[in-house]
């Protein structure tokens, strides 16, 4: 069972279906991504490892435990395949072009050793988003019908957590490293979140149970009316399916628009999966390389480091750099300064984004940089 970002014991397909014999879950600090890839990010590498943590406590609960390796996944789990007789690799699905690249390159390696892989759904809703289709088969490009179509679309079932694990062979766990064992630098701030599965049900219930009604009056006030729980499901701490079912045991207006944000992310997950070119530049090809962006590294670092004398603009970028996290609405505000008063091009956005927020996700980053820049989707 090869863990990435779905860091939980509870609904995870991959690991309910590993679990039915010997399973050996493992985890792979791949440096292309943790200190060499587009977006370094110490503070989000900070929160999984944590993260980490509990999902080891977790799984030694279980009768298991977590293997930790540093290294190319294409070449450690053939490795740990061969030293245990392992004849499929199970993990969870995902969508961004780097992922799908390396998933390609681990079923490439371990089908020269016979071993099976299974891909499994888990990280969105929908097991796949890029799967819903318009009447005439083609991708949906704007939210409101993909949220229709998406909401017919049946659910799987909740896998329950695993009774019990059979851990298969005697390898050494490893230790999980430090940052600096990575070569980064530890943040020096305190976000306002627990990390790990515990926590992150803990937030879902008294959200559910304090926020939920009352989501849709307050959720785009800056002061409050966020679920805070971005964390948590970028991570997989949170199963958005579970989350959805417990949304949808309640009614009224708070319940209704807070699916309509998971479908959002929903949406950019699936724009991504149909459209990777959207990682690099715009959405729609009349924007390519015809917008004349602004060049000025003073006004830049001013918006970095919330220094630019308009009140909220600079509240929301002091909250970035002090939290790594940022309230929804006030993002799209200083996206839109940025890209519509400074005139400064979305992508130096999308990447400061990503290297602070513990909760950066490359499809729901980006699909919002666009939206705000007037250069994606709708």
């Amino acid at each position: 069972m090869w863990f990435r970002r779905d860091l939980r014991v509870r609904d995870l397909p991959a690991l309910a279906e590993a679990a039915t014999g010997q399973i050996l879950p493992c985890f792979i600090f791949d440096d292309r991504l943790i200190s060499g890839g587009r977006f370094v990010s110490p503070a989000r590498v900070s929160f999984m490892v944590d993260c980490l943590r509990e999902l080891r406590a977790s799984l030694r609960d279980l009768g298991a435990d977590l293997l930790v390796r540093r290294g190319l996944p294409e070449q450690i789990l053939p490795e740990l395949a061969r030293d245990t007789d392992a004849n499929r690799v199970d993990w969870t699905a995902d969508v961004s072009p780097w992922a799908l690249g390396r998933d390609r390159r681990v079923e490439q390696s371990l089908g020269h050793d016979g071993v099976d892989c299974h891909r499994h759904p888990g990280s969105y809703i929908v097991d796949e988003p890029g799967v819903i289709r318009s009447g005439q088969g083609t991708p949906y490009t704007v939210f409101s019908p993909f949220a229709k179509a998406w909401r017919t679309v049946e659910r799987r079932p909740v896998e329950p957590v695993p009774d019990r694990l059979d851990l298969a062979g005697q390898l050494d766990p490893g230790l999980i490293p430090t940052l600096e064992d990575l070569g980064l630098k530890a943040p020096q701030d305190e976000v306002p979140f627990r990390p790990g599965e515990r926590a992150g049900r803990e937030a879902a219930h008294a959200f559910l149970e304090e926020g939920l009604a009352s989501y849709a009056d307050r959720r785009n006030s800056p002061a409050g009316g966020s679920s805070m729980l971005s964390p948590y499901i970028r991570w997989g701490c949170l199963s958005p399916l579970e989350l959805e079912y417990e949304v949808g045991l309640e009614s009224g207006d708070g319940p209704r628009v807070f699916r309509s944000e998971l479908a959002w992310r929903e949406f950019y997950a699936a724009v991504l999966a149909e459209f990777p070119e959207v990682t690099e530049r715009e959405f729609q090809p009349r924007y390519r390389g015809t917008l004349g962006w602004q060049h000025d590294d003073e006004l830049l670092e001013s918006w970095k480091q919330g220094q630019t004398g308009y009140p909220l603009i600079d509240a929301g970028m002091r909250q970035l750099l002090g939290q790594h996290w940022m309230h929804n609405r006030v993002r799209m505000v200083v996206a839109s300064f940025l890209t519509k008063d400074l005139h400064l091009d979305w992508r130096l956005g999308e990447g400061w984004f990503m290297e602070q927020l513990i909760d950066g996700d490359i499809a729901s980053n980006n699909g919002g940089w666009q939206w705000v820049a007037s250069v994606g989707t709708d």
